[in-house]
């Protein structure tokens, strides 16, 4: 094969971020339901890891998990959504090349470690329900660095591969990525490379690293119902669920949503735009 000339990838300089396909009149609603929502995010998480930095008696685990969390919904969504407004009132609506790459690998790091968060939550209530007077030994300070600090690792390993395998492709033509921020997905659509051993990667990793984290909150919650039906008060049931429902709240959401993103067919788009802004 000879030289492809400004068809190979390394000749792509920027990117145009199609966002949503509305009238420009609707330009400024998403402008301020963006804001609004993002203003909501910040002011939510901040708080939250403000309070629980502060208050001795929220020195628990699962308030440990909760700070996490509210850290990585808080950074993920710093990634994706300033851009997109900015890109409201822009003309150009461009993204740098080395921007694209960070906006991507930053937002699967923060994503993949939100998932194996949830999973460690997970099991932080089934001791705390399970195994109540095991729990301050079995979910010791230790155990919870650990987990936290594997999220983050396995985020930060899924993101190199999923990052280093998007951005060797070759993008030619069309610069124009049709989402309001860098997914791989819609860049593989406008990638001239054969994709089909990238989805098959793309596919095991998400794979690997989706159903270990689902795996684990089934079992760990199947174990928890079986625990909370042998009590015999209404009371204490209602008690020991409401510890977990915001969790569970939370992981419907997230994993629904990327669902919906990733599993939608390539011809709606549109859904799977929706989708990214229902996420937590």
């Amino acid at each position: 094969m000879g030289d492809r000339g400004p068809d190979n990838h390394s000749e792509v300089t920027d990117f145009i971020l199609v966002g949503f396909r509305v009238h420009p009149e609707f330009h400024i609603l998403l402008f301020l339901i963006f804001l609004l929502v993002y203003a909501m995010i910040l002011l939510g998480n901040v708080g939250m890891m403000t309070i629980i930095m502060t208050d001795p008696w929220l020195n628990t685990p699962m308030y440990f998990f909760l700070g996490n969390l509210s850290f990585i919904d808080l950074f993920y969504s710093s990634v994706i959504v300033p851009k997109a407004m900015i890109n409201f009132w822009s003309e150009s609506k461009s993204i740098s090349f080395a921007g694209c790459v960070a906006q991507l690998f930053l937002f699967a790091l923060f994503i993949v470690a939100e998932g194996f968060l949830l999973a460690a939550m997970a099991y932080d209530r089934f001791i705390a329900i399970c195994n109540p007077l095991l729990y301050s030994v079995q979910m010791s300070a230790r155990l919870c660095t650990q987990l936290v600090a594997g999220s983050y690792l396995c985020g930060c390993i899924r993101s190199v591969l999923q990052t280093s395998m998007t951005f060797t492709l070759s993008f030619c033509g069309s610069r124009a990525i049709d989402h309001f921020y860098c997914d791989t997905r819609p860049l593989q659509r406008i990638s001239c490379s054969d994709l089909f051993i990238s989805r098959i990667i793309s596919f095991s990793l998400s794979s690997i690293i989706i159903l270990p984290t689902i795996i684990v909150i089934i079992i760990s919650y199947l174990y928890i119902v079986s625990t909370v039906l042998k009590i015999r008060s209404s009371e204490g049931r209602k008690k020991a669920f409401s510890t977990c429902s915001s969790h569970l709240g939370v992981v419907s959401v997230l994993y629904g949503a990327v669902f919906f993103m990733y599993l939608t067919p390539d011809r709606f788009p549109e859904l799977s735009k929706v989708a990214r802004c229902v996420t937590p």
